[in-house]
């Protein structure tokens, strides 16, 4: 027996593919939805990670700020130490200076000159009376040998006056001497 359909069989089969169309529609629509969830979800996730990231840097960078500002304080602190490391070391060499000066002018001041005062400031300033000029000149010779050390000796002043009064007056030269400090380069020789 034959059979034949008298419905209507194109518009059913069109009804069934729209439907399937649309399902297929729905379905390509929910995959595309997910796949642009998935796609918020991971650059959420990055966002999320670099941000800790940022944070953690930022708390590192302030740690190091607090570090190197402690070790500024310890460069000054180390500036300031070595400053005073520099002036004990200073004072320590030329604590012997004065009893070596002081030697010195005993050994070198010849007889008939008399030192009235020694001052230092940027230089060494003596000044005495002499019998004669000669006197003075022998001393000079005397400072000009030990220059090295102490400063080369010149003479600022010489003056004839008289010391003490009446018949007692006797002539005298007093005279003035500076000794110029003799430069770092020079006690290096």
């Amino acid at each position: 027996m034959i059979r034949l359909n008298l419905l209507p069989w194109r518009e059913a089969l069109r009804r069934e593919r729209k439907q399937q169309f649309q399902r297929q529609l729905g379905l390509v629509a929910v995959l595309a939805l997910s796949v642009v969830l998935a796609i918020f979800m991971v650059n959420a996730g990055l966002l999320n990670a670099q941000i800790e990231r940022n944070q953690l840097l930022t708390a590192e960078n302030a740690k190091l700020d607090a570090s190197i500002g402690e070790i500024k304080q310890l460069e000054t602190h180390i500036a300031a130490l070595n400053a005073r490391r520099i002036a004990v070391d200073q004072l320590q060499t030329g604590r012997g200076f004065p009893v070596r000066m002081l030697d010195t002018f005993a050994t070198r001041v010849p007889q008939g000159i008399a030192l009235k005062s020694i001052k230092q400031t940027d230089a060494l300033a003596l000044s005495g009376v002499a019998q004669s000029n000669a006197r003075v000149s022998e001393f000079l010779r005397g400072l000009d040998e030990v220059a090295d050390w102490l400063g080369q000796p010149e003479l600022s002043e010489i003056k004839s006056a008289n010391l003490g009064q009446g018949r007692d007056a006797k002539k005298v030269f007093e005279f003035s001497i500076r000794l110029l400090p003799v430069a770092a380069e020079e006690k290096s020789k």
